[in-house]
């Protein structure tokens, strides 16, 4: 089973819930329609890594601000790449069908260690650079669900497992990567910064 890293301890997720089309620039960007409700999908366990692979020339990045779940509250936060086969998911769109062979393949949930986090999660915001270049910025004023309605929700018909980790949906600025590419991601609660991780795309 793969593990993140908390504290300096070992957790094992059962799963990485992902909540989809959160951000209204990215619903835009990617031409999609705004859902009526909280679109939400899984990641396995399996999806689960610390590294950036380069998987297929369509594959997009999508960054993301992710909580650590224990007795069903936020105990941790940390930073993830949720990455997407794009061919594959359009042709899974357009005939209906679920979306894990495009989102829930191995090495598809690249995820930082994860810190303690008993902040203000309304000041929450993240920035990622690639090769230096800012790519992708969010805030949780731009979230259209905000984390307490994610979890309400997901609770509504899904166990949420000590350690199983929340996406929280991307922004805009998705795009495709390569080999040898450098991302840079940070968390800050307003100004104070609470997390910084690298990857380096192999």
């Amino acid at each position: 089973m793969n593990s993140i890293d908390y504290n300096n301890q070992k957790i094992v997720p059962s799963k990485v819930i992902c909540i989809g089309r959160n951000y209204v620039e990215h619903i835009q960007e990617l031409g999609n329609e705004t859902p009526d409700q909280m679109v939400v999908f899984n990641k396995s366990n399996s999806a689960i890594t610390n590294q950036l692979h380069f998987i297929t020339e369509d594959t997009r990045f999508e960054g993301e601000i992710c909580l650590l779940m224990q007795n069903k509250k936020i105990a941790g936060i940390g930073f993830g790449l949720d990455l997407t086969k794009a061919n594959v998911q359009n042709k899974m769109k357009e005939k209906s069908w679920p979306w894990e062979r495009a989102k829930s393949f191995n090495k598809s949930a690249v995820l930082s260690e994860f810190i303690s986090f008993d902040g203000d999660i309304t000041k929450i915001r993240f920035e990622m650079f690639i090769n230096n270049t800012l790519a992708q910025f969010a805030t949780y004023d731009l979230m259209i669900y905000k984390p307490s309605e994610m979890i309400e929700e997901i609770l509504t018909f899904m166990d949420i497992e000590d350690g199983d980790i929340i996406m929280t949906g991307t922004p805009k600025g998705v795009a495709t990567y390569n080999k040898g590419d450098k991302f840079e991601a940070k968390i800050y609660e307003d100004d104070k910064l609470l997390l910084e991780c690298t990857w380096i795309a192999q």
